[in-house]
Parts: structure tokens; C-alpha cells; sequence
């Protein structure tokens, strides 16, 4: 066999694996989107894959369960939580970039740690404070949560951007008469904007799939559309078919907005990878 040949016969095996790689786990989201298609009569008949599609659960969610409603829940609290996050994250990351003080590295650590803790653990007391300060069921108490697991993923991303860029770069626009916020607004966001749009992206997605404090800490008028699931979960027994279209329309904006912003994504996780 020629060199050519094997080149594009490992290609070729490549490629299948790939595939078949992809399929596995494409799969669990492929069968939901057949659910939600399926009839009433056809959903608990997993092995039949000929029917004639509906789009009468769809209609279900949308006219009995209000999802329109737990759609704008989740708009709205994602991108607040993602603005102030990323206002405030990025000037605590400036300062752990430039500013040098004494237990800088522990107070970073410090911060950072509030991130790496796990939504069950801290879900109960955040409940009760949230029922102390009447905050139970508002988007308040939500965008609240989701702040103080976004500005430390903020500080964690930004800070790595901000010190790729050179202190030459702000020296210089002092010496053009720039005071120390001019010099952050004009120079420094602007040379980290891929940095701000890949973490703005990370801060928005993982709002809006949030699913521990939505679900514990609104019941009515503040849920947002993954807690929405649980309500097609009852006694008499589980409505698969809603359930189904709930979870696909639900996944739906991220997959799209996910698709849209793939080369920002892409642009700002490897901005600065690379130094001359």
C-alpha cells in the first residue's frame, strides 16, 4: 500500500471514529428530541421509531405549563447575573493582576474557593437567608446565587488576560495623560475583549442551566425552564412527552447561542496562549 493510500485510509478510520465518538454522545439528546415528537400512544413503545411526529406536547407546555414564562425567568436572570459579574469581576481582576500587596495569593485563593463549592452544600443556609430577607421566589434572590459563583469565575478568567497584557501599554497612557480609570476603560478592555466576551459566554451558559438554587429557592413566579421539568412529575405519574419538549426547548438557546459564539469562544480561550 502507498503512502497516499495509508494516509487516506487512517483518515478515513479516523473520521469513522470520530463518528461514532460524536453518536455516543449526541444519542441521549436525539432520543429526547423523538419523545417529544412522539404521540401519546407511542411514547412508552421505545423500539417504535416510525410514527407519525406531533407537536402537540409542545403546544402542552406552552399553553398549560407557561414556559414562555420560566423563559423570560431565565433571561432575565442570566444576563443581569452575567453583566454585574463581569463589572465586577473584571475590576477585582485588574487589581490581583497589577496590585501587589501582602497575601495577595491567599485572598485570590480565598475568593476562588467560593466557586469550587458545591450547590448542595451551601443551598440550605442560603434558603434561610433568603427567607429571612423575604427574597424567596424573586429573580433578586437568583441573580444573588449566581453572582457569587460568577464574579470568582470571572476574577479566575480575567486575571489570567490582564496580565498577559504588557504594564508598557498602561506606562504609556499615563504618560499621554491618562488617569488609572481612563487607562482600564481605553486600553485595557478594549485589548481584552476576547478575554470578556469567552467569560461573559461561560457566565451566561452556566446561568442559565443553574438548576440546585432555582429549584430550591423559587417556587412559582421565579422558576426558570430547567426546573420546569419537575412539574410534569406527579403521583399519578410522569408525563414523558412534556418533559421531553420541556428539556429540548429548554437546550435549545444554549446549543444555538453556543453555535453562534463558537469563534468568540475560541478566540478568547487562546488569546494570549501564545507570546512573542
Amino acid at each position: 500500500m502507498s503512502r497516499k493510500n495509508k494516509r487516506a485510509f487512517l483518515g478515513i478510520g479516523k473520521g469513522i471514529i470520530f463518528f461514532i465518538v460524536c453518536l455516543f454522545f449526541i444519542a441521549p439528546y436525539l432520543w429526547m428530541v423523538l419523545i417529544s415528537l412522539k404521540p401519546r400512544v407511542d411514547i412508552f413503545d421505545p423500539g417504535k421509531f416510525i410514527f407519525q411526529p406531533t407537536l402537540e406536547n409542545y403546544a402542552s407546555i406552552i399553553k398549560n405549563a407557561h414556559i414562555l414564562d420560566y423563559f423570560a425567568n431565565s433571561a432575565v436572570v442570566s444576563v443581569v447575573s452575567t453583566i454585574v459579574s463581569l463589572v465586577i469581576g473584571s475590576f477585582a481582576a485588574y487589581g490581583f493582576a497589577r496590585f501587589n500587596w501582602k497575601k495577595r495569593e491567599n485572598t485570590a485563593f480565598l475568593v476562588l474557593s467560593q466557586r469550587m463549592l458545591p450547590a448542595m452544600a451551601i443551598v440550605i443556609p442560603y434558603f434561610l437567608m433568603a427567607m429571612a430577607a423575604r427574597l424567596l421566589d424573586t429573580r433578586v434572590i437568583l441573580i444573588i446565587c449566581y453572582l457569587l459563583f460568577n464574579i470568582p469565575f470571572t476574577i479566575l478568567m480575567m486575571r489570567g488576560f490582564f496580565e498577559d497584557i504588557p504594564m508598557e501599554i498602561e506606562e504609556a497612557g499615563k504618560i499621554d495623560g491618562c488617569n488609572g480609570l481612563q487607562v482600564f476603560k481605553e486600553l485595557i478592555l478594549p485589548l481584552s475583549l476576547p478575554g470578556l466576551t469567552a467569560t461573559a459566554i461561560f457566565c451566561l451558559i452556566n446561568s442559565w442551566n443553574e438548576f440546585v438554587f432555582a429549584n430550591f429557592l423559587t417556587s412559582v413566579n421565579a422558576k426558570t425552564v430547567p426546573t420546569s421539568v419537575m412539574l410534569f412529575l406527579s403521583v399519578s405519574g410522569t408525563k414523558w412527552g412534556e418533559m421531553a419538549a420541556t428539556g429540548v426547548l429548554s437546550s435549545l438557546p444554549v446549543i444555538l447561542f453556543g453555535i453562534i459564539v463558537q469563534k468568540y469562544m475560541i478566540r478568547g480561550l487562546t488569546f494570549g496562549a501564545v507570546k512573542g
